[in-house]
């Protein structure tokens, strides 16, 4: 079962060759990664074209939904892989996820730990070794089958923001979820340019008014407004 690594990228040359160092380390050979970069002013489209085993597909559309789809689109794999930019999967993540799917799993994620060793941080990552849906989101990385992909009609890109919260509802209706019990490594940016309360608010703001259907434009606007980040 070969696996399609699909990263979405905006302006990340310094958190992107810490994923790359490590998928070109400990990716087999017969694997590929994908990477869909929407516009990026930096050197991000220069770094991930620097490494030899990443195809570099440049959507010009900054929405992850869409970005992930278009990988997707070209993946060859009988799997896909979702990861963001600043996070780092375990050296055995293509072992954990193939185990996985052979035990029958079709869609699942990791818990995870932040970068930073920060008690507070410590307490908001142990929550997500939990089967809760506000546990989840795009930062524990997400595996899937491709044929279970496809029949969800990938992401919505109605969802310019929570595309990966609405992914695992519909997929969690029909199909076998599950958490892997090791942890992937997230930058802590947000919360370094951010207070702790104030991004623990608004994360829990954009959970509520999503369950409770509101719109996703509306969710991105205040979540753009409310934090900072970086330039």
């Amino acid at each position: 079962m070969k696996i399609s690594i699909i990263i979405p990228t905006l302006n990340e040359e310094e958190k992107l060759p810490q994923l790359l160092d490590v998928l070109s380390k400990y990716t087999y050979t017969y694997e590929e990664i994908i990477i869909v970069d929407a516009k990026s002013t930096d050197k991000t489209v220069e770094i991930a074209k620097s490494y030899p085993k990443v195809n570099v597909i440049e959507d010009h559309i900054p929405s992850r939904a869409k970005q992930m789809n278009t990988g997707a689109n070209a993946a060859t794999g009988e799997i896909f892989y979702f990861i963001h930019a600043d996070v780092i999967p375990p050296n055995s993540f293509e072992d954990d996820i193939r185990e996985s799917i052979k035990k029958g799993v079709d869609v699942g994620c990791y818990r995870f730990q932040f970068d930073k060793n920060a008690l507070p941080l410590k307490f908001n990552a142990w929550w997500t070794r939990f089967d809760f849906m506000f546990c989840r989101g795009g930062d524990q990385t997400l595996f899937v089958k491709k044929s279970v992909f496809n029949e969800l009609d990938g992401f919505d890109p109605e969802y310019v923001i929570m595309e990966d919260f609405d992914f695992i509802r519909r997929a969690r209706k029909n199909f076998k979820f599950k958490i892997i019990p090791k942890d992937v490594l997230v930058s802590a940016r947000k919360y370094e340019h951010n207070s702790y309360f104030k991004v623990n608010v608004v994360n829990l703001w954009s959970y509520w008014t999503f369950m409770l259907g509101g719109s996703p434009e509306r969710i991105k606007m205040n979540y753009k407004k409310w934090l900072k980040f970086e330039s």
